[in-house]
């Protein structure tokens, strides 16, 4: 996008809607452009909606949304966001890969929400660039991608392109654009439509801290917690947790069964297991594969493992292709 462009000047954002996109990412990322016209009496956006082969796109909770321009029809746009959700690592589309680096060399300005920023890297708009993506997706974007830097921030921006994690981080993000162009005060009266009084930085969680996740604010059992989600591939014992917490092996038990209802060796199979969940899920890595990348010492013992959680192995779960199949943390 033109950095130079004049404030008052309309700015065109063009979203790319990609099939099974999360309708709360997409609404985050376009309602605030529709309240910042409102608030300040002014056209200061407009914003287009765009589509494979130009058809009407399903989101995930089944409603659709009918492309307002072609994909042929972008001389206006300043910046174009891909819009994405649940099954954008299912996609492999030259064409639209293509059409995004047209558009990059055109001087367009490019974001995505959600695993938008998927397919931005395989289109090869990421290269020597910061991004971020859904925490969900993080681990299985860096092993496509090892030699991007992809990071667990709300929303990065690094030169002309930004990208979002997704969820209601697209609010905060172009709460921060609008700031940036149209100052702090207008934001914040759209923020306060929002009802949302606190613009988060960009630096902020993704993820729910652990202490309102849980309801507990011990801080050994804390600390415990960020070492089991810090630690899947290379699984320490309970010994070193309670040695790093320090406390003993008795205490932690003790604070597991009393917070969390389970042991600590339940709940961090549960943590490795959910992790598995995902990269069968958002990946092509083999089973073999996942298991290490997960701790489990062999394949057999990663299918006991797994098929007791879920009650299916996860060869069961890579024919399911994209299909959803409950993986959350740990439930206490």
């Amino acid at each position: 996008m033109n950095e130079a462009m004049d404030a008052t000047q309309t700015e065109h954002v063009g979203f790319f809607l990609i099939p099974d996109f999360s309708m709360i990412s997409f609404a985050a990322v376009v309602d605030p452009l529709r309240m910042a016209n409102r608030i300040s009496g002014k056209p200061l956006y407009q914003w287009h909606f765009y589509g494979l082969h130009n058809q009407a796109v399903p989101c995930s909770n089944g409603v659709s949304v009918q492309p307002t321009r072609e994909m042929s029809d972008t001389a206006a746009i300043d910046r174009m966001i891909v819009v994405a959700g649940i099954r954008a690592h299912l996609m492999d589309e030259q064409p639209l890969y293509k059409w995004l680096r047209t558009l990059a060399k055109r001087g367009v300005g490019l974001g995505s929400t959600s695993t938008g920023s998927l397919l931005l890297a395989r289109a090869g708009l990421l290269n020597e660039r910061t991004s971020t993506i859904h925490w969900e997706n993080r681990q299985s974007m860096q092993e496509e991608f090892p030699e991007l830097r992809v990071t667990g921030e709300l929303y990065e921006i690094d030169r002309n392109v930004i990208t979002c994690s997704g969820g209601l981080a697209g609010l905060d993000m172009i709460l921060h654009l609008i700031s940036l162009k149209h100052g702090e005060a207008l934001a914040n009266d759209v923020a306060e439509q929002c009802i949302h009084p606190n613009i988060r930085p960009a630096h902020d969680k993704q993820r729910m801290k652990l202490q309102l996740r849980y309801n507990a604010n011990h801080p050994r059992l804390m600390q415990a917690l960020e070492l089991m989600r810090e630690n899947i591939e290379e699984v320490l014992t309970c010994q070193e947790i309670s040695d790093y917490a320090g406390i003993s092996n008795r205490q932690l038990e003790r604070l597991f069964h009393q917070h969390l209802g389970m042991s600590p060796a339940q709940y961090y199979m549960s943590l490795r297991l959910e992790r598995a969940c995902h990269l069968l899920q958002q990946t092509s890595m083999s089973i073999l594969q996942i298991g290490t990348a997960c701790g489990f010492i062999s394949t057999s013992y990663f299918s006991r493992c797994y098929r007791k959680r879920y009650a299916h192995t996860p060869r069961d779960e890579r024919k399911a292709g994209a299909a959803l199949s409950g993986c959350n943390e740990p439930s206490i």
